[in-house]
């Protein structure tokens, strides 16, 4: 695209021709290639204004800054631009390279502090079944047709809009009918999401998370408000505060669930069992029974979630309680990993307090024996959640081992001296740093009926410290130690 046409619709003042070819834009040099617009992108880490010498060098065909002075003071062989905000067009400019493709899909945004993955992937379960062609972009990558689908792009619940406008016209061109993506508070924060056109955006709930990243928590929920203003209409949890102050602050169509009585779409349970739940769900007058094949009140409600948002896509709730059977969490997500031990093992991603407390709340109901818990928290992340989660999980673990999850450039030792402030009088647990060594001593322990809990990573495959990252993954690690039981005889 000429330069031109690119800047024809949005704020800027220009130094230099703008005749020249645009190939893509880029904001990370790594990537850069000739004929490339470099925008100057002053990140949380990374300040783009230090890699423009290199981008010149490397080919750019053109220099995008919002610094005034710099762009006063920046004299180059090619055009330097200056807009108001270089991640807002850095979302506008990726949008319009690719011809605006979210307009020719019909997009679903899901947002919330905890069962984003969940429900995308339940949403994506569903219409399947129903017929459609279904992508599903989020922290455990991009899935078309519930298969695993490799892109090259950084590993983020909401891509990059330079990446996602690339992958939202390719899925133009595979006749995808729908994407169902991950919103997280900084993808909506930084403008990720801008210049996609949302057709529903999914409001799950709220609890505080990520107040390192926002600065306070307000700034947190500002920021999940921000996929009201791109969304056309809204589905919303009834149950939570959060959720109902965004219904009631906006005029747009909106559809809520939960099981209050002032909500469109109500779940009542009539029976729960150890892996499904009975239940009946009510639209005004119309009632259906079904029988879901999740259980625990945060996988059901995951489950209500994105039912309600297939009935807003047009779909009677017959057709969808019949695809119901379909619905199986994503990898990570209270994923139970298959033995002859004769116990549960459960991996699931819950790196929240009330993640936590859901997760366990429902694998101590189903136990019979005990509850062994192996989970840490994430280094250079909010303080403040490191003893909710203690909390949590003394609340329901009979015995915990403290381990490693993230701890970046923090000290293990001090993160889970931090979490031990949270633990219950008398709670059972010992560290072992190695998270390797963690989980195998907690199957060991475990005798016939228990339930062993592997919490934090769930589908992630590196583990980051002292400024390294490795290849490790909680699934791997199990099924490794589970053949050399086999190997051993010994279970």
């Amino acid at each position: 695209m000429q330069l031109s046409e690119l800047l024809k619709e949005w704020p800027c003042t220009v130094k230099g021709s703008i005749r020249g070819e645009v190939l893509r834009v880029e904001d990370d040099t790594r990537v850069l290639q000739k004929g490339d617009l470099f925008i100057a992108r002053q990140g949380k880490k990374v300040d783009g204004r230090a890699y423009i010498e290199q981008a010149l060098r490397l080919g750019a065909c053109a220099i995008v800054v919002q610094d005034e002075l710099l762009f006063d003071s920046l004299t180059v062989d090619v055009p330097v631009i200056w807009v108001p905000s270089t991640a807002k067009f850095l979302a506008y400019a990726s949008a319009k390279l690719q011809g605006f493709p979210s307009e020719a899909l019909q997009i679903i945004a899901v947002t919330g502090t905890n069962g984003k993955t969940t429900v995308t992937h339940f949403i994506g379960q569903l219409l399947q079944k129903l017929g459609k062609r279904v992508m599903v972009i989020g922290t455990n990558g991009v899935f078309v047709q519930g298969e695993y689908t490799e892109f090259y792009a950084e590993s983020l619940t909401t891509l990059q809009a330079k990446q996602l406008q690339t992958i939202l016209k390719w899925a133009v061109y595979q006749q995808i009918d729908y994407v169902v993506l991950e919103a997280s508070s900084m993808g909506l924060a930084t403008h990720r999401l801008d210049y996609c056109h949302i057709d529903i955006g999914v409001y799950l709930n709220l609890a505080e998370d990520h107040i390192e990243d926002h600065g306070t928590f307000e700034q947190y929920k500002l920021a999940k408000q921000q996929l009201l203003t791109l969304s056309d209409m809204v589905i919303l949890n009834g149950d939570d505060i959060f959720c109902r102050t965004v219904g009631v602050s906006t005029k747009k169509k909106k559809l809520s669930f939960g099981t209050g009585n002032h909500v469109d779409v109500q779940w009542q349970v009539l029976n729960e069992g150890i892996r499904h739940t009975d239940g009946c769900i009510q639209l005004r007058e119309e009632q259906y029974v079904l029988t879901l094949p999740v259980s625990g009140e945060f996988q059901v409600m995951n489950a209500l979630a994105a039912a309600t948002v297939v009935f807003a896509l047009g779909y009677s709730f017959e057709e969808i309680c019949g695809a119901t059977t379909v619905l199986a969490p994503p990898i990570g997500r209270m994923d139970y990993v298959k033995n002859n031990l004769g116990i549960d093992i459960v991996i699931d991603y819950a790196h929240t307090a009330e993640a936590m407390r859901v997760v366990l709340q429902t694998l101590h109901k189903q136990k019979y024996g005990q509850l062994i818990v192996v989970f840490s928290c994430g280094g250079e992340r909010d303080v403040a959640k490191r003893a909710q989660m203690g909390l949590a999980a003394s609340t329901y673990a009979d015995y915990i081992y403290l381990t490693t999850d993230n701890p970046r450039s923090e000290s293990p030792m001090v993160i889970n001296e931090q979490i031990t402030e949270g633990f219950l009088l008398n709670q059972a647990f010992e560290v072992e740093l190695d998270r390797k060594r963690a989980i195998e001593r907690a199957i060991r322990q475990a005798q016939v009926q228990d339930i062993v809990a592997i919490i934090g990573k769930g589908h992630e495959r590196t583990q980051t410290a002292n400024g390294k990252t490795i290849t490790f993954s909680d699934h791997e690690c199990v099924q490794e130690y589970l053949a050399q039981l086999v190997d051993e005889g010994k279970r």
